[in-house]
């Protein structure tokens, strides 16, 4: 089923990412890199309807991915000096009315307790919408290419009520990562696309990566992207490759390759942007209600059989992204996806397993294969 690979053959690696794609996947593309070198692969389909597989080196939405480069970002300028972490996140943002005792930290760790703008769902089945864009039926696809202001996603979700008290709990919210692109603008007066090209992108010659804010295109070559409705009892797939990404801002709009994710991931454990002492305190992690899974600033931190892994992933509305590294950078494991984007089918059990029994190939040892 996939035959378009590079690398010594890998036979285990393909299995597994046929597996994947075989749960319910559209297309995947694969890139390892361990101690037998550098492995990529792709199988599935690039676009529905055709024959060609996704391109190896293709172009994808990294979703909430974008998460780690925007906590990088943050913490880059704590070393300048630029931000305090353990300052109140109002201090930089006063125009918000933000809770006094919300620290920069909290937001990069989701212990801020502010609501999520993209919905908020309870243990108990409790679910309180946020903004209609997002992915939740034809409303979302009409107004996928409408612009939301940064600003506006946050006074939304500031007019509902906190989830918790600042610092007493966990609770994911894209949020915080918008709050934290507005820090970094206010601090720095760039728009976050310079910052994140003088900081990461730059320095690592991240070619393939771009911040879009409100771009609706990606650069070639890409898989396609779809999103399925059901209106008056009848399904809909619509191909959805191109959307203005404003409507998640910093929580999850970057574009990104799985090269590029290899490069990012390796460099940022190896030590290669963030001094010690910060780094250390971006992979001390909070406990989440995720087993096995703590939270850092920016990044899961997961205990397997196999070691430690730090790992984020990501899905924007039919793209999306796996990354995983080593705490010092040595081995990785990126992955982007193409898929069907709905609520029974995408990111459903069958394929968390299949991405679990990958990760286990790669590491060794349990993992959940969450994307968040």
């Amino acid at each position: 089923m996939s035959t378009t690979q590079t690398g010594q053959d890998r036979p285990e690696l393909r299995k597994a990412l046929d597996d994947i794609v075989a749960s319910g996947i559209t297309g995947m593309t694969l890139r390892v890199h361990d101690e037998r070198g550098e492995w990529a692969g792709s199988a599935g389909l690039c676009t529905l309807g055709e024959p060609a597989e996704p391109p190896v080196d293709g172009h994808v939405r990294i979703g909430s991915n974008t998460k780690t480069f925007t906590a990088t970002v943050v913490l880059q300028l704590v070393a300048e000096g630029r931000i305090d972490l353990d300052a109140p996140a109002a201090s930089y943002l006063p125009e918000f009315g933000l809770d006094e005792r919300i620290t920069v930290r909290m937001l990069l760790q989701h212990t801020s307790g502010v609501f999520n703008f993209t919905g908020e769902y309870y243990p108990d089945g409790t679910v309180v919408p946020g903004i209609p864009a997002t992915p939740a039926g034809k409303e979302w696809v009409d107004n996928r290419f409408k612009t939301y202001l940064p600003e506006d996603l946050v006074r939304l979700a500031l007019s509902k009520p906190a989830r918790f008290e600042p610092g007493t709990d966990w609770s994911y919210s894209n949020t915080n990562y918008v709050l934290a692109r507005l820090l970094i603008e206010r601090v720095t007066g760039h728009p976050v696309a310079e910052e994140m090209q003088r900081l990461i992108l730059g320095p690592l010659g991240l070619t393939g990566t771009v911040a879009p804010t409100t771009q609706t295109d990606l650069p070639e070559p890409y898989a396609h992207a779809y999103y399925r409705y059901e209106q008056d009892g009848e399904q809909h797939t619509v191909d959805v490759t191109r959307q203005n990404p404003s409507w998640i801002s910093s929580g999850g709009d970057m574009i990104s390759t799985t090269r590029d994710l290899h490069t990012f991931i390796s460099a940022l454990c190896g030590g290669t942007l963030l001094p010690a002492d910060l780094l250390a305190e971006m992979r001390t992690p909070r406990p989440t209600p995720i087993p096995n899974m703590g939270y850092g600033l920016g990044v899961f931190v997961q205990d397997t059989g196999g070691g430690t892994v730090i790992t984020h992933n990501g899905g924007a509305a039919g793209h999306a992204a796996l990354m995983f590294s080593t705490p010092d950078g040595s081995k990785t494991l990126t992955g982007s996806l193409n898929y069907v984007d709905d609520a029974a089918m995408s990111l459903a059990v069958p394929f968390q397993q299949a991405t679990q029994r990958l990760v286990d190939e790669v590491f060794g040892g349990g993992q959940d294969g969450s994307a968040g």
